[in-house]
């Protein structure tokens, strides 16, 4: 075993592939004893070389699990490089005291760290955030019995199955049948196709100095108004609006009520007919 696991460290699945392959194949099986000792070391002893060991003995599974991943078009090399950091954290949490061999428990770890993969990579905009959506996302294409969309029965029917809303099922349906799409587009100027990029399509004219500038005299004029036709009420009236409307931390009918001595009614009706007077003033000004 010794010669086949040095030969098994010196590779990484990016360099050779296929010579990394073969040398995990090379690593023997072990048995449920030997597995079991090598755990005990691990778990009581915190052995680093039993866990060298216990990880490489399973680099194969690795290799199995992340090939039936092989089409979200993404490198082989990477998902069998993630699903090994997924084997490196299950082994780190083994129990021996569990009862179970270590590919039953590491098959979970493994798979999850494919999973975040594809999903951080399949794609430039990330297909699947909700729970409900990941479910979809790895199910959706297997449940499917055709290439053409999901009538209403077969979509109730898959939501079914996997426990999801219809209506989530036919949202993923429509996000795994897009494609990215440059923002810029082809950088052909002959190609016809050209102008259906986004950026011929998409403006944001809120940089735009002159709407800017528009803009801020706008506000700058409406803010003059208001506060003339402010200073026009009297002092009361003033404070009513300003109490409520203009301060952090507004007042109440009853609170102006208190402080003025007359009932929260009548704040109502003052902050009522100041407002009446501010509108038809800074509609006379504009």
């Amino acid at each position: 075993m010794g010669t086949s696991l040095q030969l098994a460290d010196r590779l990484v699945p990016g360099t050779n592939l296929e010579s990394y392959i073969q040398a995990a194949a090379r690593i023997p099986v072990l048995t449920p004893d030997e597995e079991r000792k090598l755990a005990e070391r691990l778990y009581y002893d915190e052995d680093v070389e039993a866990a060298r060991t216990l990880v490489l003995s399973h680099l194969r599974f690795v290799i199995h699990i992340a090939r039936s991943y092989s089409g979200y078009g993404l490198a082989q090399a990477d998902l069998i490089q993630e699903g090994n950091v997924g084997l490196m954290k299950a082994v780190k949490r083994f129990n021996p005291e569990y009862g179970v061999r270590l590919v039953s428990f590491a098959v979970h770890w493994i798979k999850a760290e494919i999973h975040e993969f594809i999903l951080r990579n399949w794609r430039i905009v990330k297909v699947a955030t909700t729970k409900a959506q990941r479910k979809l996302f790895f199910n959706l294409r297997s449940q499917k019995k055709r290439l053409a969309w999901l009538n209403q029965d077969e979509l109730n029917a898959v939501a079914s199955d996997l426990g999801v809303e219809p209506r989530v099922v036919r949202e993923m349906e429509g996000r795994l049948a897009s494609q990215d799409t440059a923002f810029d587009g082809p950088q052909d100027d002959d190609d016809d196709n050209a102008y259906q990029a986004p950026a011929y399509y998409l403006e944001d004219r809120r940089s735009d100095p002159a709407t800017q500038l528009e803009q801020s005299d706008w506000t700058e004029d409406s803010n003059s108004r208001l506060m003339e036709a402010l200073e026009s009420l009297d002092k009361r009236s003033q404070d009513i609006l300003r109490e409520r409307w203009l301060t952090e931390s507004k007042s109440t009918l009853h609170e102006l009520a208190d402080k003025y001595g007359v009932s929260a009614e009548r704040i109502r009706q003052l902050e009522k007919n100041a407002m009446k007077k501010i509108r038809a003033q800074m509609a006379e000004a504009a």
